[in-house]
């Protein structure tokens, strides 16, 4: 057996949920392609194919979106933990504490029930957190807006564009699941010792709060702000390349092509692009860093990644900045319901060997005779 730093390369599990092909630029949600579905179909109707493995038709989508809508209302003790939490306490860290105490009895196996209640809470959490901190009332669900639109109404009271509701429902629909990353692989892994649902999301929720998972839109908009005009954006992206910076928003550690996430959110956005400058500043961005990739890092095939795209839209829609990793949550929350649901129909505990290499070690005493 050798040692694989990362796990990068080990495969830990069967899933039924998606693949990823990233020599050909291809995401599968259970033989649909994503970027199709983005185009095409409600978050909420993906939400039921990643759930019970098919596209639902008009009474089964009616049915998944009632229980969404009836899931949505805040418990008045979950309200009262929010109230009581510390002002400078960051978004994730209170979205993972509510969702800690959502159930005070653990179950297993795990239930549908369960995922939709987790799935449609989080937007309120979310909506409610924030527009405390603001010092503004509270928007209470509107249960005549689909799970997208009322999360954007419920942010700011007032009804989204259609073009909003959108470009966010296909960021919603895109970043639902993504095979094996560090999140669903925490969920699963404390799924697998038969700890409740609601355990495996928060764990999850605890391995997007770092940096190197959810953090990413971040860094996309602080370049695009320092960049302000197309006029500047060749030298500042060429001062950034000579110094041996990294372009945030380029290059994926799976996708070695065209992120298939981008495509459909570049296709989505196309509407906006027309009246909205911060996304023809982004498109200009994007066209003249992977000219710039290529002439400075030829053959590595660096292409815009989905982040790029998703702080775009944020940008676009007025989403805070402290909502965006938050945001990506709400959305990747289905996909971690689905993956622990599957780990409970067949479930085996995870039990990875560790190599020791310490004092008294083979491979230490070799290393010093070499």
């Amino acid at each position: 057996m050798s040692f694989r730093p990362g796990l990068e390369g080990v495969i830990a599990v069967q899933t039924n949920l998606s693949s990823i092909d990233g020599e050909n630029g291809r995401l599968i949600f259970r033989g649909y392609h994503a970027d199709e579905l983005a185009r095409k179909h409600a978050f909420e109707e993906v939400v039921h194919l990643l759930w019970y493995g098919y596209l639902p038709g008009k009474n089964e989508l009616e049915k998944l979106k009632k229980q969404l809508h009836e899931a949505r209302k805040l418990p008045a003790d979950i309200v009262r933990i929010i109230d009581e939490l510390p002002e400078d306490m960051e978004m994730m860290a209170v979205l993972r504490t509510c969702i800690s105490a959502l159930k005070a009895k653990p179950e297993w196996p795990p239930t549908l029930e369960e995922a939709v209640h987790i799935t449609a809470v989080i937007p309120t959490i979310l909506a409610y957190r924030y527009r405390s901190l603001h010092h503004l009332e509270f928007v209470p669900p509107n249960h005549q807006l689909d799970h997208v639109a009322n999360y954007l109404y419920m942010l700011t009271g007032q009804k989204p564009k259609d073009a909003h509701v959108r470009v966010m429902n296909a960021y919603f629909v895109l970043t639902a699941e993504h095979g094996m990353n560090a999140a669903t692989f925490t969920s699963r892994v404390i799924a697998s010792t038969e700890s409740d649902l609601f355990s495996a999301v928060t764990g999850a929720i605890g391995a997007m709060k770092g940096p190197l998972h959810g953090g990413a839109p971040t860094g996309v908009i602080s370049m695009l702000n320092e960049i302000e005009t197309a006029e500047d954006t060749e030298d500042w992206l060429r001062k950034k390349l000579n110094n041996k910076e990294k372009l945030m928003g380029f290059g994926h550690r799976v996708y070695k092509t065209n992120d298939p996430r981008t495509e459909a959110l570049r296709d989505v956005t196309e509407s906006l692009s027309a009246d909205d400058d911060w996304f023809l500043l982004a498109r200009h961005v994007e066209d003249t860093a992977i000219r710039l990739l290529e002439e400075y890092k030829p053959g590595r095939r660096l292409y815009t990644n989905v982040e790029f795209y998703a702080a775009a839209v944020f940008k676009a829609v007025d989403l805070p900045e402290m909502l965006y990793t938050p945001t990506f949550t709400a959305s990747r929350a289905a996909g971690w319901c689905a993956h622990v649901l599957e780990q409970a129909e067949n479930n085996r505990i995870f039990r990875p060997l560790s190599e020791y290499i310490g004092p008294g070690s083979m491979i230490k005493e070799n290393t010093q005779r070499g």
